[in-house]
């Protein structure tokens, strides 16, 4: 997932508001179908919503990651702040254009079904186990990716991360957000695939939690061929 350096800073932030954005669109509205496609069955809800966000991840990787590194993610910005020198207005101004993006891309999905366009979401997932949760399903994450990159094996970064995603749905009582800009745009929806406000600073310090946890294990665990 790592882009090109030459490319200027604007077309990786474009890259990644528009990826964010198609992000929080496949999310939300998947997620706003399948509650309208199957609304007797919480399960098949969630098969489809995970089925249709791994598939989407898979693409918008492959598409976006030669230019910006198809983060979407201010949490994998900052890893790669941490491991690889990004510069910190980078850092900056990629976590404003991804949150924007998830922000955009939920409006859009309440549009496209004819929705409000902004409806807060009043799914209240704040527990203990949705806390622990949501670290592990960050953790996680940020080890398929930057293990795989420190491995060599960044071609399959794409499959990888979608079918972990699409995984963690399932093993993960709070569904895996594992993303600080999408659980905020999951704030504009009050359907299947929101989340209240007030839940919302919850996951997002699981998050960091699960950031740092992952930091010192991929220290750890996954050194650089340099350092072999």
């Amino acid at each position: 997932m790592a882009e090109h350096t030459t490319i200027s800073l604007d077309r990786r932030l474009t890259a990644e508001y528009l990826g964010s954005l198609l992000l929080a669109l496949i999310v939300v509205g998947s997620g706003i179908a399948a509650q309208q496609l199957s609304p007797t069955d919480i399960g098949l809800e969630l098969l489809e919503n995970a089925l249709v966000t791994g598939v989407g991840l898979y693409f918008l990787i492959t598409l976006f990651g030669p230019i910006s590194g198809a983060h979407f993610n201010p949490v994998v910005t900052l890893v790669d702040t941490l491991f690889n020198g990004r510069k910190l207005t980078d850092l900056l101004f990629y976590a404003l254009v991804q949150v924007a993006g998830c922000i955009s891309g939920t409006l859009l999905a309440n549009f496209l079904f004819s929705g409000p366009l902004i409806s807060w979401s009043h799914h209240h997932r704040v527990s203990g186990p949705h806390f622990v949760s949501e670290v592990v399903a960050t953790l996680g994450l940020l080890l398929v990716i930057f293990g795989l990159s420190r491995n060599g094996s960044t071609k399959v970064i794409p499959v990888s991360v979608a079918a972990y995603i699409t995984g963690a749905y399932f093993f993960t009582s709070s569904t895996s957000f594992a993303n600080p800009a999408i659980t905020i745009g999951r704030m504009f929806t009050n359907s299947f695939a929101g989340i209240a406000p007030s839940s919302a600073p919850g996951f997002i310090l699981a998050q960091l939690v699960g950031v740092g946890l992952a930091v010192a294990l991929i220290q750890y665990l996954f050194v650089t061929t340099s350092n072999q």
